[in-house]
């Protein structure tokens, strides 16, 4: 079963891409690789009040039913359950510190309990979107629960909202043609971008060109190596399968052959 994607309208619109919920979803494994996507997320879990991930030397982190997970530069490993129910808010990029009360740059590479940012009206929602029965209640709810926190709709800075955009471009070269267009010292753009981001740009441009790349790989054509490569701006196949392989754990082969069922999540089968 597909998961039920939900997106808001504005104002919320330009901060978050969507609302989404998966019920009784049955995973392929017990674990799977959470893929980097140089996004934060806001996750609940409807059925057990934790949550529990990995990091790379396996060292577990036990996390309340509701959660935020920054900005990663690579993959984690999280805990699958049987009959799974989950839901969450996956934010554009750059479009959670308004919601947070911290920059995205405090976050990045970690989980942190929503409660520590949102304090107890972080668990109240969850009690409330547990009471809901209807998923279009929940997304109701959790659609409230944001609005309530963008008192004041911010203005991203504009060097960034250019960055942004250069960073889905196949055609950009460099971080320095990013650089040179958005009349900041490269100094403040590192330190604005991880602040609004939560990312230094180069490694946002390494997982955007990722993602670009598993939407490829998703799809049903046959897609060779070196012409993927070409095609999002790679120098050549090695350059692209040895970025591919740091940021995912896995060879682009290996992870085509997985038949990735969830976006961004790869199960491990053993």
């Amino acid at each position: 079963m597909p998961a039920l994607l939900h997106r808001p309208g504005p104002p919320l619109a330009a901060f978050v891409d969507c609302l989404w919920a998966w019920d009784c979803y049955t995973a392929p494994a017990p674990r799977e690789q959470a893929l980097p996507s140089g996004t934060v997320d806001i996750v609940v879990n409807l059925r057990d009040d934790g949550l529990r991930v990995f990091d790379r030397d396996d060292r577990a982190s036990r996390l309340p039913g509701i959660m935020v997970s920054g900005a990663h530069a690579g993959y984690f490993v999280i805990d699958t359950a049987p009959c799974a129910s989950v839901m969450g808010v996956h934010f554009r990029p750059g479009g959670a510190a308004p919601f947070l009360g911290v920059s995205a740059g405090a976050l990045t590479g970690g989980h942190f309990a929503l409660a520590e940012l949102w304090g107890a009206s972080a668990t109240q929602l969850r009690e409330r979107l547990l009471a809901a029965t209807r998923p279009a209640d929940r997304f109701h709810l959790l659609e409230r629960a944001l609005r309530a926190r963008l008192a004041r709709p911010p203005r991203r800075h504009p060097a960034v909202a250019y960055a942004l955009r250069a960073f889905d471009d196949p055609d950009l070269g460099s971080v320095a043609e990013v650089l040179a267009h958005t009349g900041v010292s490269a100094k403040r753009l590192l330190a604005l971008f991880r602040d609004e981001v939560g990312l230094a740009p180069k490694a946002f441009w390494r997982v955007r060109r990722l993602q670009a790349a598993l939407r490829r790989l998703d799809g049903d054509d046959i897609v060779r190596g070196a012409d993927l490569a070409a095609e999002l701006g790679y120098c050549d196949q090695s350059h692209f399968d040895r970025e591919f392989r740091e940021l995912t754990g896995l060879s682009p082969r290996a992870y085509r052959a997985q038949g990735v069922e969830r976006p961004n999540h790869v199960p491990l089968r053993g």
